[in-house]
This record gives structure tokens, C-alpha cells and sequence, in this order.
């Protein structure tokens, strides 16, 4: 059975969509964009883009009773895949703060996602 996930630690969906979907023994997030959930703010810097993007991610695997730790696959777009090597330095710091393993991730460049953002971060987790 497909449970809808909802937390208020994320942004709300702007559009026809959820923020994430409980499949029992996977949990699949929406694209997380970097807004931040209290103040409807976005980060101009791309580090703290990244990192609220990250932290939007746990905030919804979360709400599924998972960890970062279960997260086995992260899909990255990025607007300019010159910022790629400091998402990186940011993406892996986050992964090393939950002591969690780095995830499966494919990274990419796309012309434009939703409110002129810079990253946006989906993620697949795992009930073990």
C-alpha cells in the first residue's frame, strides 16, 4: 500500500505532486528544492543551496521513520555543473555528519528548475 509522506520540516509541493511516497519497503522523495520550510527563504550562496536541499531530503525520508543512513540513491540537478565540485565537498559532509555510506548519485546540469533555484536533490531510500 502507497502512503503519501508530509512534514512540515520541508517545503510544501508547488505544484501536482507530494513530497514523498512510502512504498513499505521504499521510499521514494519528490525533487527537493532549497527552501527553507520556516521562512519560505532561499540561500543565494550554491553550498548552502546544497545543504538545504540535503536537509529537505532528510526531513522527508524522516517522516517515513527512515535515516539518511537508508537513503541507497540520490539523483543531483544542478544549473552550472561548475558548482559540482562544491556540492560535492557539501553533499559528502552531510553524508559523514549522519555517519551514514555514500548513496548510489548521478549528477546533473539542467537548464533551469523551479523558482531560478540552482540545485535540486530527489532521493530513494530502503526499509531494511
Amino acid at each position: 500500500m502507497t502512503q503519501v509522506l508530509h512534514t512540515d520540516q520541508a517545503p510544501a509541493a508547488i505544484g501536482p505532486y507530494v513530497q514523498g511516497v512510502d512504498l513499505g519497503n521504499m521510499i521514494l522523495t519528490s525533487g527537493q528544492i532549497p527552501v527553507n520550510p520556516v521562512t519560505g527563504e532561499v540561500p543565494e550562496d550554491i553550498a548552502e543551496q546544497a545543504r538545504q536541499s540535503l536537509e529537505n531530503v532528510k526531513a522527508v525520508v524522516e517522516s517515513s521513520g527512515l535515516k539518511v543512513a537508508d537513503i541507497v540513491k540520490m539523483t543531483v540537478f544542478v544549473k552550472d555543473l561548475n558548482d559540482f565540485a562544491t556540492v560535492n565537498e557539501v553533499y559528502g559532509k552531510f553524508f559523514d555528519e549522519h555517519n551514514a555510506p555514500y548513496p548510489a548519485r548521478s549528477c546533473v546540469e539542467v537548464a533551469r528548475l523551479p523558482k531560478d533555484v540552482k540545485i535540486e536533490i530527489e532521493a530513494i531510500a530502503v526499509r531494511k
